[in-house]
């Protein structure tokens, strides 16, 4: 098998400079419709397995050489590269315009000579908990969660705590997996949340290597919007930086949560959020006006207290160390 060996187009944009992702109509979504993946699309929720079956595995990451930093990611059978000026986004990028190109199997290996791969997830702190802290998931389910499966030490999606929740901090990590054939954006790309009293949502899901510009969905439809990527306040507010690791990476979320307060049926002050992704600032005390959700039923209503939520939403996204201070 090999390295890096599927299909298909041109590197032309990287090698020439050339940018692919110039807006048509500036600030203008190019939105895309989701079509809902096909039985049997390929899944991997385990990196050795992915590096044994996936031919691409060994290619999708981040890289850097000199100034410069990239990140490429398998989509439908290609790869998608993100080329940033001065560093990785948290690690240097200087914020200016960022290139993207499609590149084809024959041009991936050449393309990746004289850049250094890199793996930002072996330097996470991953948190123990302090003295003060619940200790929510270490491994087995305990008597915290009112359901919730284990699969070999790991909370898979769709799990709920017992207790219920005002103000606190929280800390999870979670794991994405690796679905390569599926687009770029796309909701199965390893879909789930964090929920704060059951009612505010804090998204998680595959957005590695995306650009929340509107000018980098041009080409490429997009078919959910930053504000429904890895670490948005779903449908109210994108992450301040598109901080997301690669999927069958481990990375961490750190919420902390001001309750909303009520008098009777009546809300008097909104609920706070400060997020971190990945130890990287990405919702500063933003205060919710709502509760986060879509569809017909519209937002969750807000609370002074609840569960905390872990999302099914038909993925296998996996979580470890979680724990909570409550305030």
């Amino acid at each position: 098998m090999t390295a890096c060996s599927f299909v298909v187009f041109s590197l032309a944009a990287v090698e020439t400079g050339a940018d692919e992702t110039k807006a048509k109509e500036p600030g203008q979504w190019n939105v895309g419709k989701i079509i809902k993946e096909a039985k049997g699309t390929p899944v991997w929720t385990d990196a050795e397995q992915a590096a044994a079956e996936f031919d691409g595995y060994s290619c999708m990451g981040e890289y850097t050489r000199e100034s410069d930093a990239m990140q490429i990611v398998p989509a439908e059978g290609k790869f998608y590269a993100s080329i940033y000026r001065g560093g990785l986004p948290s690690a240097g990028w200087d914020g200016d315009h960022i290139k993207h190109a499609w590149i084809d199997r024959d041009r991936i290996a050449s393309h990746l000579d004289g850049w250094t791969k890199v793996d930002r997830s072996s330097s996470l702190t991953f948190q123990a908990p302090p003295p003060n802290a619940v200790v929510l998931f270490a491994g087995e389910k305990r008597g915290h969660w009112k359901f919730g499966e284990v699969v070999d030490g790991l909370l898979q999606a769709g799990a709920r705590t017992k207790k219920s929740f005002g103000s606190f901090k929280l800390h999870v990590e979670f794991l994405t997996p690796l679905k390569p054939t599926l687009p770029l954006s796309h909701p199965g790309r390893g879909n789930s949340g964090v929920f704060a009293v059951g009612a505010y949502e804090v998204q998680v899901m595959d957005t590695f290597g995306l650009d929340p510009s509107p000018a980098a969905w041009q080409s490429t439809p997009i078919l959910k919007k930053p504000y429904t990527w890895c670490g948005s306040i779903y449908g109210i507010r994108p992450p301040t930086i598109n901080v997301c690791l690669p999927p069958l990476a481990w990375q961490t979320l750190d919420i902390e949560f001001t309750a909303a307060e009520f008098s009777g049926d009546m809300k008097t002050k909104d609920a706070v959020m400060t997020v971190y992704h990945n130890g990287v600032l990405v919702q500063d005390r933003v205060k919710l006006p709502s509760g986060t959700g879509g569809g017909p039923s519209g937002p969750r209503a807000e609370v002074a207290s609840g569960p905390i939520l872990i999302q099914k939403h038909g993925n296998a996204v996996q979580y470890r160390n979680i724990w909570i201070v409550p305030k």
